[in-house]
Parts: C-alpha cells; sequence; structure tokens
C-alpha cells in the first residue's frame, strides 16, 4: 500500500496521543510533523507552532486536526490552499464554514474529512436513530461529555438530529402550552426535537437517543469509554481521503 505521509495538529490532547500512536503503528502511515504552540514536546518529528510555517517545510499528503474549532477552521482552510487533505476531528464548524470549506476542496480537487464522531459505533448509532425515526416522530437526544468539551450541543448530537430532520416530519414534541420554569431545562430546539447536553469529569462520549410513541419507548446508545474508540476511524478517514476530490461531513458517507 502506498505511504501516506501525515502531519498531526494537537498531538498533546487525548485525542492527539492517540493518533500519533495510530499514525506510528499502522505500516503505511508516515508521521513526519506536528502542529502545537508549545513547539519544545517530547516527541521525534518536527514540531511547529503555525500551521503555515510546517507546510512551508514539510509536504504531507494529509493533515490530521483535533484541535479546537476556531482553530481548527483555520488548519482546514490553510491546508487545502497549501493543497493538503484534511482528516478533521474538531467540531463546532457553522454551515457557512463548511460551505466555503466544501467550496474550497473541490476548487483544489481535494479531499477533505469532517468528522463530528470518528467512533465506528457512534456511526451505527446515528444511522439507527435516523431509520427509527420513520417511525417514532418524537425524539430526544442525550448527549453526556467530559467537562472540559468546548461546544455543546456536542457534534454528534447536531449531527444526529440533521439526520433525523432529513426523515422525520416536522414537529413541536411536548406540550402545546409547555413553559421552562428554569430556563433551559427543555434544553436546546431543533426542528421541535430537544437536545440536553451532560458536561461532567470522568465522562468520555456518550450519547444516547430516546424515540417515544403510544405505549413504547425506543432507545439507542452508544458509548466511548476511551479515546482509542475513535482511532479505527480516523484510520478509514485518512486512507479515504486520499480517494475524494469533495469535502465529506461525518464518518457515515464514508461507510458501506
Amino acid at each position: 500500500m502506498e505511504q501516506i505521509n501525515v502531519t498531526i495538529a494537537g498531538p498533546r490532547g487525548r485525542m492527539g496521543k492517540e493518533a500519533v500512536q495510530l499514525v506510528k503503528n499502522t505500516e503505511h502511515f508516515n508521521l513526519i510533523s506536528v502542529i502545537d504552540y508549545k513547539e519544545e514536546i517530547n516527541i521525534d518529528v518536527p514540531v511547529y507552532a503555525e500551521i503555515e510555517t510546517c507546510f512551508q517545510h514539510q509536504t504531507p499528503h494529509v493533515l490530521i486536526d483535533l484541535t479546537t474549532p476556531d482553530v481548527g477552521y483555520h488548519h482546514t482552510k490553510t491546508a487545502l490552499e497549501y493543497g493538503v487533505r484534511p482528516v478533521v476531528g474538531t467540531t463546532g464548524f457553522s454551515a457557512d464554514e463548511l460551505a466555503e470549506l466544501k467550496t474550497l476542496a473541490e476548487s483544489k480537487g481535494l479531499g477533505c474529512i469532517i468528522a463530528p464522531n470518528f467512533a465506528i459505533g457512534a456511526v451505527l448509532m446515528m444511522k439507527f436513530s435516523q431509520m427509527a425515526a420513520k417511525y417514532f416522530q418524537d425524539v430526544e437526544i442525550i448527549e453526556l461529555h467530559h467537562d472540559q468539551k468546548l461546544d455543546a450541543p456536542s457534534g454528534t448530537a447536531v449531527k444526529t438530529a440533521e439526520m433525523i430532520k432529513e426523515v422525520r416530519e416536522s414537529k413541536l414534541q411536548g406540550h402545546p402550552d409547555e413553559k421552562e420554569t428554569h430556563s433551559g431545562a427543555r434544553g436546546a430546539n431543533v426542528d421541535g426535537m430537544h437536545i440536553h447536553s451532560v458536561r461532567l469529569p470522568g465522562l468520555v462520549a456518550h450519547q444516547q437517543v430516546m424515540l417515544g410513541a403510544e405505549g413504547q419507548t425506543l432507545t439507542i446508545r452508544h458509548d466511548s469509554f476511551n479515546r482509542q474508540s475513535f482511532m479505527s476511524g480516523v484510520k478509514v478517514s485518512v486512507e479515504t481521503v486520499m480517494k475524494l476530490d469533495t469535502l465529506v461531513y461525518g464518518l457515515e458517507n464514508i461507510l458501506d
């Protein structure tokens, strides 16, 4: 299999550390550099504080970005401008940003994968929820993450709601005269569905989708207990992005 040269942005983070090990342990992946504002880190490849400086000295095929939403957007756009294919695990991109990045990727003829969740099980949870929503119109999404997560709702929850919207007739759930006695008690409202975000130490990444109908409920849940659970999706994305010439949002779009 052809060698894929990889640069990782965010190598000191919990996801980033797992990605470094993934690349080093995959025979046809080659880690050539990392991007981190702390240039003095213990790693055996060149470290760059700025992505532009990195790409002026290095020529990776793929950038794995596991940073934050604002930094991730800049990194993704810069990578495409330099002819590098991004695989992005950062969430929180706006619809306008995704549209802009897709236009840029297609103008360059480059693949780009942005995945709210790299865990294969989480992708299946989203797909199963979409299937179920054809028959259960009342849906509540509860996502639970560690207390250092910056965005709420999670990208996975937002993506799940978007997928359900494709098959579910818009409906305002709950009592028509429902009133929150404490603001935010019912969570975020997406097309009548509600999304609830939990942030606690000890959690990693978890989501359950609850669907209700007369006399029954259906709960679909996925749990990631460590960040190694995301690496199979990262590996597939790095391999697949080399074959694409557009932006793909969501791991479910590249899985058979």
